[in-house]
């Protein structure tokens, strides 16, 4: 089956960002990028401090709600519907229900040719990138190096601790049918 999504999955930090924007140079085709951020940046701001939405923790931790599984169950759909109408995408994601969140994920995607990659960074690495950044709340990447892969099955591992972008980037497209 051709290729028409490339899903990264891996916690705050990783370098899943770098990894797309590598992956769009170096495949020879144009592949448009869906991030999770984004996702969550063009929410209602009431939602990012409210039960149905999005909360973050003093400690780094993320809970989410029903009104947020709800939009991005949709969005999912909406990223689905795009790859059906033939475009190329990566996703750029944090599995924050591990498995359950691949299920959702291969629900919406259904008969979607998907390349599933894990983005592994070691905690103490991801959490230097965290102070870098400046934009994320400080403890989300330890939390979530780990977490994010729980039970989840992928076709494609790499780790971005100390490997390269572009090499991580050129590991995962040569896996792109």
């Amino acid at each position: 089956m051709t290729t028409q999504v490339i899903l990264l999955n891996g916690g705050s930090s990783s370098g899943k960002s770098g990894l797309v924007r590598c992956l769009q140079a170096v495949l020879p085709d144009p592949w448009l990028a869906f991030g999770v951020d984004t996702f969550v940046d063009s929410l209602p701001a009431r939602m990012r401090s409210s039960d149905g939405g999005i909360e973050f923790g003093a400690d780094g931790g993320v809970s989410v709600g029903a009104d947020f599984l709800a939009l991005q169950a949709a969005w999912a759909e909406g990223v689905a519907a795009t790859a059906r109408a033939g475009a190329r995408i990566v996703v750029d994601d944090v599995f924050l229900s591990g498995a359950e969140s691949q299920r959702r994920w291969r629900k919406a995607l259904g008969g979607v040719g998907t390349l599933w990659v894990a983005v592994r960074c070691e905690a103490e690495v991801a959490a230097g990138r965290e102070i870098a950044r400046g934009d994320r709340t400080p403890g989300m990447a330890a939390l979530q190096a780990d977490l994010v892969h729980e039970g989840v099955e992928y076709d494609v591992e790499v780790d971005t601790t100390r490997g390269e972008s572009l090499d991580c980037a050129r590991a995962i497209a040569a896996q792109v049918r």
